[in-house]
């Protein structure tokens, strides 16, 4: 296993660990931590010497006694939760299960959700459980765990820094301090692997903290195997559900740099060395985004390797063209206008903004599917988001947070955005209608199109991302026999409470601080509001480190108040 640099230079890595011993993704993880522990050390940083984020394996019965774990009671979480075997039972809460199929449609104003190992035994009210462990959620609600199909956690380090952005340079004169240029063309060139590992640590514990469960990580930071390696060992050590996006080295494409980059040949040795097993936390996704040269060549391995494939697929960057040409199944040539690449089922595509009805009908014809960031679509001049023409065209999109470099990357904030933009030309084609002329701006609008409403896009964030993501079959719903990705909701909060309406109250209401409970595959991970076996603190220093660094080496001036 190649080591860390600590400089940020990129490091031959013509030696593939392909062929090592450690082809299994434990083997892998612990050599790829020996490695990093030993520079960290080396170089004073301590980046893995304690693991202070890694999920608890609670194999030392002493170390419970240490940590005041010695027993089931309300102080404590149940331990032991996701082990084979060990069971507990969530009591008497309001419990949205996201299953139509199920009695009440899934919905219960008080039941039980019964877990054993990682899996949902059953769920309904006054389960019989026996012995088991009792987590009491009277008076709270129960639901899965939030899905974000799509979000840049290499990103963390320069949270905020572009607040004011657009997508590129050109799109505005006002606004010249833009997503393209400063991020992936001046930020991203310049990370080193330590710096992609504390970022998307620190990133996926704070959505864990929201109640987001599971993510597809779009990590466009693969300068080198050693920077894939990070990103993974990072989602792994979260501790929770992430499909992990092998997209390409933001900047090689464009200026010659990172020529460690080897995306995507790699991928074969990722898919091998780290994700062999299907029974894991962590899967993979491929990138291959249509505007690359040679974008092909990373479909034709993903799908060769049989794991789905997404791109963002956005009108601003001059899209339509070759995406058309690959609907109509003769696109996918170096040039975008030869070859026969077509879609298929294993497509994700992100924003779709912009795009051809034709474009769209295909990508829905082999089933395809399609992620919107509505609220960074519409700051960032993405287009339009197309929430209604992918409702009118047949699909169910989900939801994702896309880049906290300008927005936060919770849930909550999505599906409210969502709703609202939807609701609100749908509102004013029904005003103009009535006869209200200043409503023409949305005369672009059917007169028969539905409201969304809150158990719509409360789909979106749950059901449909597990869809999206391959994998309904683990997650999305509180099925019986489906992994325990479980939040339980506190409305007792002074902005939620009295408690009236529950799909109501999660979307038009909740924040994170209501985010009480978190369960991964059985797992407690946040108990009582808080993070378990976090050291925030260190973490939060690692990560002010890696933005003092990345600023320094992008040379852009670190300024509280710049103008935009």
């Amino acid at each position: 296993m190649c080591k860390l640099c600590d400089e940020g230079k990129p490091q031959d890595h013509s030696e593939s660990t392909a062929d090592s011993e450690a082809d299994s993704p434990l083997a892998s993880r612990r050599d790829f931590l020996k490695a990093t522990t030993a520079i960290g050390a080396g170089a004073g940083l301590g980046l893995f010497a304690a693991d202070p984020a890694a999920a608890r394996d609670d194999d030392d019965d002493d170390d419970d006694r240490r940590r005041g774990r010695d027993r089931d009671d309300d102080d404590g979480p149940p331990r032991h939760s996701g082990r084979p075997g060990r069971r507990y039972i969530i009591r008497g809460g309001a419990v949205m299960t996201m299953d139509p199929n199920m009695p009440n449609k899934g919905e219960f104003p008080r039941a039980d959700v019964l877990v054993e190992g990682k899996k949902i035994l059953a769920v309904g009210p006054h389960l019989h459980a026996g012995g088991a462990a009792v987590i009491d959620a009277r008076g709270k609600i129960v639901m899965p765990g939030l899905i974000d199909t799509h979000h840049h956690l290499f990103e963390t380090a320069t949270r905020g820094v572009l607040a004011d952005s657009l997508l590129f340079d050109g799109l505005d004169p006002d606004t010249t301090f833009n997503y393209f240029q400063k991020e992936l063309l001046g930020f991203a060139p310049v990370y080193r692997p330590k710096d992609v590992y504390i970022s998307e640590l620190f990133g996926g514990l704070a959505q864990l903290d929201a109640g987001v469960t599971t993510v597809h990580d779009v990590s466009q930071i693969h300068h080198s195997p050693q920077h894939s390696d990070a990103a993974i060992h990072a989602l792994f050590d979260t501790g929770r559900r992430a499909a992990f996006g092998f997209f390409e080295s933001a900047g090689a494409a464009f200026t010659g740099t990172n020529p460690g980059n080897q995306y995507p040949a790699d991928a074969p040795r990722i898919k091998k060395q780290w994700f062999s097993s299907s029974d894991q936390l962590v899967t993979m996704i491929m990138g291959g985004e249509i505007y690359l040269p040679g974008f092909e060549n990373a479909w034709k391995i993903g799908r060769d390797l049989g794991i789905p494939i997404a791109a963002h697929i956005v009108g601003t960057f001059g899209m339509r063209g070759i995406f058309d040409a690959i609907a109509a199944g003769h696109g996918g040539g170096a040039d975008g206008m030869s070859g026969t690449l077509g879609f298929d089922k294993d497509n994700l595509f992100i924003h779709m903004t912009g795009m051809s009805d034709g474009a769209w009908e295909a990508a829905r014809k082999v089933g395809a599917t399609v992620s919107l960031a509505v609220p960074i679509e519409m700051n960032m001049r993405h287009g339009t988001p197309p929430i209604q023409k992918a409702i009118d065209l047949g699909f169910e999109p989900s939801l994702s947070t896309d880049v906290e470099v300008v927005l936060t990357a919770d849930m909550f904030t999505q599906m409210r955005t969502a709703m609202a933009m939807q609701r609100m030309f749908v509102n004013a084609r029904a005003l103009y209608n009535a006869g209200t002329p200043n409503e023409a701006y949305a005369a672009g609008l059917f007169p028969d199109q539905k409201l969304l409403t809150v158990r719509d896009v409360l789909r979106w964030a749950t059901i449909n991302g597990a869809r999206d993501l391959r994998l309904e079959g683990k997650t999305g719903s509180l099925t019986p026999g489906k992994e325990a990705d479980i939040i339980i909701l506190d409305p007792d909060g002074i902005n939620v409470t009295p408690l009236n309406y529950v799909p109501g109250a999660v979307v038009g209401l909740m924040e994170r601080n209501n985010v009480e409970t978190v369960i991964v595959a059985g797992k407690v991970r946040k108990w009582k509001g808080k993070l378990l076996d976090v050291d925030l603190r260190s973490l939060r220093r690692q990560l002010e480190n890696s933005r003092d660094f990345l600023f320094r080496k992008a040379g852009i001036e670190q300024d509280l108040f710049r103008a935009p």
